[in-house]
């Protein structure tokens, strides 16, 4: 999975530079009075290629948080992250933790994925049998099919009409640019529902335990130095992470 994701980097850095190299016109001749030492060659006559590179390069930042904005990292995170407030743990599992987790998780769904877009779009590139914008058009297929099989139609029908776009024959007709803003919110509120009921059990505790300490006159002591080592205690009696992982993992199923 990471030699996937290594790769499809390089398959949209090797796009935009090509784009970049497209658009930089002509390249001017060496100036040696200007720099006797550099030649100008590389740079376009109005100085577009090194903004192109200023692009790639921001581009590049910013893939790793679009790519896992269009995988299961964004409901897996929003459920660990309710998870830990309902525990009331604070910062244990740390963030690190967390991330680390949902990373994992993802890399393993997305494996089915990955694989098709190796075989459909990565390998025929290497092969030299499709050129770059063949390569992406193949290899977002699969992603959006993976897409489409969690977006809730509500949220596509949103999306649809804020990009004023025609309304078409069948799901796979639906363009990029309104697949992706719609799994995303769509991902939000599947993680926003599991995280609320997780949070069902957990507040019955503080609630019996508030109420026991407010009738025995337990003033002083804060209901919630008594109610984490009881969440914590039940969360452990049931196997709590190996029922949560895999009721999360089956809802991808």
């Amino acid at each position: 999975m990471i030699r996937w994701i290594a790769r499809t980097t390089a398959l949209l850095a090797l796009l935009m530079a090509t784009s970049a190299r497209a658009y930089a016109g002509p390249a001017l001749p060496p100036d040696p009075v200007a720099s006797p030492g550099l030649g100008w060659s590389g740079f376009g006559a109005s100085g577009s290629v090194p903004w192109g590179v200023v692009v790639l390069l921001t581009l590049l930042t910013l893939l790793p948080a679009l790519l896992l904005s269009m995988t299961p990292f964004v409901r897996l995170l929003v459920i660990f992250h309710f998870l830990r407030q309902a525990l009331g743990t604070q910062s244990t599992p740390s963030n690190q933790t967390l991330i680390g987790l949902a990373l994992i998780l993802t890399f393993f769904l997305m494996q089915p994925v990955a694989a098709t877009i190796q075989t459909q779009a990565i390998a025929p590139l290497e092969q030299g049998k499709i050129n770059s914008f063949q390569a992406i058009e193949r290899g977002s297929q699969p992603v959006k099919q993976f897409m489409l099989h969690y977006v809730r139609q509500k949220d596509v029908a949103l999306f649809l009409e804020l990009a004023k776009e025609p309304r078409p024959a069948n799901p796979d007709a639906l363009s990029m640019r309104v697949v992706v803003p719609a799994y995303i919110i769509s991902e939000l509120k599947a993680g926003f529902q599991i995280g609320a009921v997780l949070f069902l059990p957990f507040l019955v505790i503080d609630l019996v335990v508030a109420s026991i300490t407010t009738s025995v006159g337990m003033l002083q002591l804060p209901p919630v130095v008594i109610s984490t080592p009881l969440k914590l205690l039940l969360f452990v009696m049931v196997d709590g992470w190996n029922l949560l992982i895999g009721s999360i993992m089956r809802s991808f199923a």
